[in-house]
């Protein structure tokens, strides 16, 4: 519970200290005294983003340190998740700094705002007046229920197979809007591939092509240069081979006699050889060279072709053909394939979805074991809060759409009055009337999440009198199992409090200022005084006031 709140430079708040205890506190103030500055102020050790413009002196630091002992509640483990120091005094510190930035101590170790709203959930409720109508939301309807049902692990477990879902499905449209777009092209690219496969390509392909034409078209100037060549070389006596080997014989005769002729001699042997070697390499060569116009025109043929596809994909040589052939491939593949594709993906999601709907079965089951208790607690409190005859009835029901919490669709709906028609509960009741029913929610909910504190601002708007009475029963009741605080404008609540604080205003050097005292004896009769009968204190108002404190 919270056992004290310190706020310092906030808002109209120089310094104030409040030291708090377990049970039903009460806080009153007239309209604009600072109570929502000082429930402003505790919204920041739950995480809520800090202001710099709620800074009061803006060359001091502001500060707000709650002290929350929690001795009582199972809370180490929800520490250590956060990498948090354990403490059964844990305090919260939250500082404004001049600069603007904003810093959060737990324990005095560095925080961030994630671990304080997580901290902050289980230690601290704050019910706003503008709380009281969600009670006609739809997702605060469905808290309520899961909260009872201890639904939260099924919950998040179906969150998280929900965003499963969520990834499946957009990748099965990315492949629908690939399949449209492929299809689109897919005849177009399957001419263009046919045409390169139909070309064979082969690396180096073009370049023996080139060669071939080259020799095909000019096989009567090869006719006349080979046989030149081989007759210069074979012609007797005065061919380039019988010169050879004269000296070849000259210089054999001789070689003995030094060994510079003898290696001159090797030298002209060699050459003897290799001219014996090209001599029958140019006959073979020229054996080989015929007129073949048929081969000539097939060699053009696929010459064009290559030079026709080099031209139309604006390449210049056969490996980028061969390049752009691959790309086809996978290009026309990924419409040929498209169909397994989809269907594969549309099995995942379809498994996926059968996890989900055993999930979403499991918090279905859960939600309606939890209502008929919870409706029949309902209309009890209601009954005792000067509501007999109303009644509330909670439809649950399972679809086939998946939503962000399962599959339900849950309606609450009211009958205010005896033989009146169930309507929608943000539409059937008065605002008197949903103040009581949040109270009757809250009560439940307390037994039921063990939170260490509740503060209700204003829970008692719209009702009066002898109601009012009956909502303090209740409020005091919860304070019996946790710490309840209460912000009130009516002194029947207000004397059911174990405690009681004022927030006021005051005048200081050229400022205003708020402040905060605890009411003892006297003060506090005088304070349900004036709440019941203004600034001029009457009698009657004081003789009410120790009644309603007895």
């Amino acid at each position: 519970m919270l056992t004290s709140l310190s706020i310092k430079n906030y808002a109209l708040i120089e310094d104030i200290q409040m030291d708090l205890q377990s049970g039903f506190t009460i806080i009153t103030g007239e309209t604009g005294a600072g109570k929502s500055i000082m429930l402003g102020a505790l919204s920041l050790l739950l995480g809520k983003r800090a202001d710099y413009s709620a800074i009061r002196d803006k060359e001091k630091k502001c500060v707000i340190e709650g002290s929350f002992n929690i001795s009582s509640y199972d809370l180490k483990a929800l520490f250590t998740e956060e990498d948090l120091d354990f403490e059964t005094q844990t305090i919260i510190r939250r500082e404004i700094l001049p600069s603007g930035k904003s810093r959060a101590f737990i324990n005095d170790t560095p925080a961030n705002l994630s671990s304080l709203q997580v901290l902050g959930e289980r230690l601290l409720d704050i019910h706003s007046q503008h709380e009281t109508l969600s009670l006609g939301d739809n997702d605060y309807q469905f808290l309520v229920i899961d909260s009872l049902a201890a639904n939260a692990s099924r919950l998040k477990q179906y969150q998280a197979e929900m965003q499963q879902l969520k990834v499946l499905q957009k990748q099965l449209q990315q492949l629908r809007e690939e399949q449209v777009q492929a299809t689109k092209e897919y005849d177009y690219n399957l001419f263009l591939l046919t045409e390169l496969q139909q070309a064979k390509l082969v690396t180096g392909m073009q370049e023996e092509l080139e060669e071939r034409y080259e020799e095909l078209s000019n096989v009567e100037q090869l006719t006349d240069q080979l046989g030149s060549a081989v007759n210069h070389i074979q012609q007797e006596e005065i061919g380039a081979a019988a010169a050879l080997r004269e000296a070849k014989n000259n210089l054999q005769r001789i070689s003995g006699i030094s060994g510079n002729y003898q290696q001159l001699f090797e030298r002209l042997q060699s050459l003897n050889i290799e001219l014996d070697d090209i001599a029958a390499e140019l006959e073979s060569a020229l054996d080989k060279v015929e007129a073949n116009p048929a081969e000539l025109e097939q060699v053009n043929a696929r010459l064009q072709v290559l030079y026709n596809l080099q031209k139309k994909h604006a390449v210049a040589t056969v490996d980028e053909l061969k390049q752009i052939e691959e790309e086809l491939v996978k290009k026309v593949a990924v419409s040929e394939n498209a169909e397994e594709e989809i269907a594969h993906s549309e099995k995942a999601i379809s498994e996926k979805k059968e996890d989900l709907h055993k999930i979403a079965t499991d918090l279905h089951a859960a939600r309606k074991s939890v209502i008929p208790k919870f409706v029949k607690e309902i209309e009890t409190i209601l009954a005792d809060l000067g509501m007999p005859n109303a009644t509330l009835k909670i439809e649950l029901e399972q679809q086939k759409d998946f939503f962000h919490n399962g599959q339900d669709k849950l309606i609450w709906l009211l009958a205010a009055n005896k033989g009146g028609s169930y309507n929608d509960i943000k539409k059937a009741a008065s605002g008197g009337e949903l103040s009581r029913i949040m109270l009757a929610v809250k009560s439940i909910l307390a037994t039921y999440s063990k939170l260490p504190t509740i503060i209700f601002d204003e829970i008692d708007t719209g009702v009066s009198g002898d109601i009012a009475q009956k909502m303090a029963g209740i409020l005091q009741k919860m304070g019996k199992n946790m710490q309840v605080i209460a912000i009130t404008h009516l002194p029947q609540i207000a004397g059911k409090g174990d405690r009681h604080f004022k927030i006021y205003k005051e005048d200081a050097v050229n400022s205003t200022i708020t402040n905060i005292k605890e009411l003892r004896g006297e003060e506090r009769v005088e304070e349900l005084a004036m709440m019941l009968g203004g600034k001029n204190i009457s009698d009657s108002a004081v003789a009410h006031a120790k009644a309603l404190l007895n």
